[in-house]
């Protein structure tokens, strides 16, 4: 097919387990009852976002995938015909967690998990506290509505990961995430970050002449200290934004893509095709100097 209607999920979360599982679960069904056929929800949907400290109380918030989260979600992807991405918690052994997107097809079948590759470890954001890095490599999923590629939240930044991902055959790219504002941050530096945020990824759209959709969560979390600035948005090949979501609201968006652009894109705007591939030997290197 080429046309996909792809679902938004833009929510705030509170320090209920299942009480944001079950809002979740409510809102994928009313983006289902928009006629979405993919929808996306943000990272670690399921729990505030838990890693602006250390405390080992919160490997707790961790499951198994497959596992009780996806059990329910599995359920609703098969009960309203939708393919469902949802980031999780993943605890795959003892002492042993990754950040990890399950995806669930519209009949409501397990596909399998993407693990988190990029782990930040920034003021706020102790991820490596938590989780080890993705083992899995960059992964494609061939669902009922398309192939899409899952990568996570700080693997945003990185043109290496959205360009695997898109040469592997991903028709959209999917960003689960969760970032925002430091509340005592003035205004300028606020907009100066969400917008080096949405112009990067917006860049991996052109790049690879594929959509782009981003999916964050809202609201004041880490007791007032942080503001998750929302802004979710839909772009498409050449990065044109065809939604873009408020930076307060919770939201529930459908937006209806044409894959077949990506062809036209691609044949105008040629860039996989002139990339000279046998010059990015250098590019594995932790840095190109004399050592």
């Amino acid at each position: 097919m080429s046309k996909v209607k792809v679902g938004v999920v833009q929510m705030s979360c509170t320090a209920s387990k299942q009480e944001n599982l079950e809002k979740a679960i409510a809102k994928v069904k009313e983006a289902a009852a928009k006629g979405a056929q993919i929808v996306c929800l943000q990272e670690l949907f399921t729990s505030l976002y838990f890693c602006d400290v250390e405390d080992y109380d919160n490997f707790a918030l961790a499951e198994s995938i497959p596992g009780p989260s996806t059990d329910a979600l599995s359920a609703v992807a098969k009960e309203a015909g939708v393919v469902i991405i949802a980031s999780l918690f993943e605890k795959r052994a003892e002492g042993l967690y990754h950040n990890t997107t399950a995806v669930l097809d519209a009949d409501g079948s397990y596909l399998g998990k993407y693990r988190k590759m990029h782990i930040p470890d920034d003021p706020a954001f102790y991820e490596k506290f938590y989780f080890t890095p993705g083992d899995l490599g960059y992964k494609v999923f061939k669902t009922k509505f398309g192939r899409i590629g899952i990568l996570i939240c700080w693997d945003q930044w990185y043109p290496e990961a959205s360009r695997i991902t898109a040469l592997m055959g991903a028709e959209i790219l999917f960003y689960p995430t969760a970032i925002g504002w430091a509340t005592d941050q003035d205004e300028e530096t606020n907009k100066d970050q969400y917008n080096a945020w949405q112009t990067i990824q917006r860049s991996h759209a052109v790049a690879n002449g594929v959509p782009v959709v981003s999916v964050n969560r809202v609201g004041f979390e880490q007791d007032g200290a942080m503001k998750f600035w929302g802004g979710s948005f839909v772009a498409n090949g050449q990065g044109k934004l065809l939604y873009l979501a408020s930076h307060d609201k919770e939201e529930i968006e459908v937006v209806e893509l044409d894959l077949a652009e990506s062809d036209y894109f691609r044949k105008h705007w040629p860039f996989l095709r002139d990339r000279r591939i046998e010059t990015y030997s250098p590019i594995t290197k932790r840095f190109i100097d004399e050592d």
